[in-house]
């Protein structure tokens, strides 16, 4: 059987838009702080948190990727956003997927430039954490709290995700 193939594309604000926010220092910083020594790139993201929680940030140890690689299965979190800033300099990939109907649509992916990192809005759709090189070290900022906040799909045929 043929899997259906998806080409990952660059990552872009305008892009990613849809499912969440791109975590990036481009252009000028909005302020300088520490004795003029350091640039800020103030408030990239929008974090959600539904009901009694709060912010957690958690380190995560993922295994590498190597595309052309299958996917199988995607997940969302309806009561919180989730935020992936990699602790290396290196491109990690990522799949979303727009709702349909409440179920994942045709998927999307991306492939991250090293320095970005990517806040994905509570209810999207997307892969597992997914690094194209060791270590995969990533900090994550996600909601802490009671309530289930984990809904997975696993396809009825996986996709092949192609080398960009």
């Amino acid at each position: 059987m043929t899997l259906e193939t998806i080409k990952p594309l660059a990552l872009t604000s305008e892009a990613f838009a849809p499912f969440g926010d791109v975590l990036e220092a481009v252009g000028d910083p909005t302020m300088l702080i520490n004795e003029g020594m350091c640039g800020r790139h103030h408030d990239l993201a929008k974090l959600e948190f539904d009901g009694e929680a709060r912010a957690g940030i958690s380190l995560f140890l993922a295994q590498k990727r190597t595309l052309p690689c299958e996917l199988t299965m995607v997940e969302r979190h309806p009561l919180g956003s989730q935020a992936f800033l990699p602790m290396t300099h290196e491109p990690f990939l990522v799949v979303v997927c727009p709702d349909d109907n409440g179920k994942p649509g045709r998927p999307i992916a991306f492939v991250t430039e090293p320095g970005q990192g990517i806040n994905i809005h509570k209810n999207v759709w997307h892969g597992v954490l997914s690094p194209l090189s060791d270590p995969g070290l990533f900090a994550v900022i996600d909601r802490i709290g009671e309530g289930n906040n984990l809904e997975e799909v696993w396809f009825n045929a996986s996709y092949l995700i192609e080398t960009p």
